[in-house]
Order: C-alpha cells, then structure tokens, then sequence
C-alpha cells in the first residue's frame, strides 16, 4: 500500500535519503524511529508527496510520485491523514469547527460532513468538548483533536510525526493506545517517534533511518530486544 523503491532527496544538496526502499502494508502499525535530524518528517512529507524525491518512485495506494499531478494530489491527502507534532489546529474556531475544515478543504459532500465530525470526535472521545475554543484545551486533548481531524476522512492510512512529543507520560500513553484501537479498525499507522519507551509499551514493528537509509529493527521487546528480526 505504501513503497518507496530506491528513494533518494536532498536538502541544498544535504543528502537525507539514499536509495531506500520501504513497504508498508494494509493495516500495519509501523514506527519510524532515529536521532533528531535524520529524516523522520522528511520521510512524511515524502509520502504525502508534500516534497517529490530526486530519484526513486514512492506509491501511495494508487498515486505515484512519478506521475501525480499537483492539481490531483487533494485525491491523494483524501485517503491519508497527517498528524503533526505541533497540532497546526485552527486557534480562532472552536473544537468541532477545527475538524469540520478538514472536510471542507477536501470537498467533502456537505451532506456528511456533520455526521463525519461527529463520529470522528466520538472516537477520540472529545464531542463533550466540541463547542470549546482551542485555548481551553489541554495538551492531550489537543492532540486528541488532531487525530480526529486525521480520521475524519476515513483514511487508509494515518502518518503520525511526532505524536507524542511535547505529552508527559500518561498522556503518551493515552494517544498511543488510541492510535492502537484505530489501527484495530483497519487503519494503516506509521508512527515516527524518538521515544524508545513507547515502543517498548506498545511493540509494533520498527523501522530506523541511519546512514541515509531505512533499516528494519523488528519488533522490541518490552527489554528493548527485538521480538523478531527480518528473516526469523
């Protein structure tokens, strides 16, 4: 559902990726982990096609980098949802507006788009907050808001840059047993993340970047060891 064959991009001819190659299929739970730098919100933008590769082709379902036009990519962000660390909600709309925009921006029948909302905030549990005004939320419902705006759409998939960067520990854990119970429900999830800790609460499959390149870690233990490696 996603690949990235033989993948390479550079920043001012600052090398970030070199010949990688990534598959990511249908309803996977997959972490992207590295040092700060490396080319974990790269790597998204690539996938949302935000940013095109010097060389390489990236599928996304059925849009390529090679061939999408600019014009169509709205198709594309129809079928994922992004996740940002900093939430890049709308501070001058309330909860349930922030998250109506969404279905607007793509062209979503006007018919739906109040039941989609509503059904999205259900599952994030924040409809008892839908009139609020963005400054009165917390930091995890913040990013609980996030989320439904990524879901709102009934994406195939959800690209999630840093989560669960700036939440303590019990909200952490809190978002990532709700991206667990979405990735139960048919979702693809890949998560980039520096916090080995989540993995090790929550094991899924684990892919670092170092050296250019994407490198299969397996699945981590809660000791930090793989529960299984590529091969096994």
């Amino acid at each position: 559902m996603i690949n990235c064959r033989d993948v390479s991009f550079a920043y001012d001819e600052h090398l970030i990726f070199s010949d990688v190659n990534l598959s990511v299929e249908k309803g996977e739970f997959v972490y992207i982990v590295g040092e700060t730098g490396c080319g974990k919100t790269t790597l998204m933008r690539l996938l949302y096609m935000d940013l095109s590769p010097a060389s390489g082709i990236i599928t996304v379902d059925a849009f390529t980098s090679k061939t999408i036009k600019r014009r169509k990519l709205h198709l594309l962000r129809r079928r994922l949802g992004v996740i940002f660390q900093d939430y890049k909600l709308l501070e001058d709309r309330s909860v349930f507006d922030n998250v109506t925009f969404v279905l607007h921006a793509v062209g979503y029948p006007a018919h739906d788009i109040k039941m989609q909302a509503t059904k999205a905030l259900n599952q994030v549990g924040l409809m008892h907050r839908k009139n609020s005004p963005i400054s009165e939320l917390s930091g995890g419902e913040q990013q609980r808001l996030s989320i439904a705006r990524a879901i709102v759409k009934d994406p195939i998939a959800v690209l999630a840059d840093e989560p669960t960067g700036n939440l303590d520990p019990v909200t952490t854990a809190d978002i990532l047993a709700l991206l667990r119970k979405i990735n139960l429900g048919g979702t693809t999830i890949l998560l980039s993340t520096h916090n080995y800790e989540v993995i090790r609460k929550f094991p899924a499959r684990t892919i670092v970047i170092r050296n250019y390149k994407c490198e299969e870690l397996g699945t981590l233990s809660l000791h930090g060891f793989p529960l299984q490696t590529p091969g096994t």
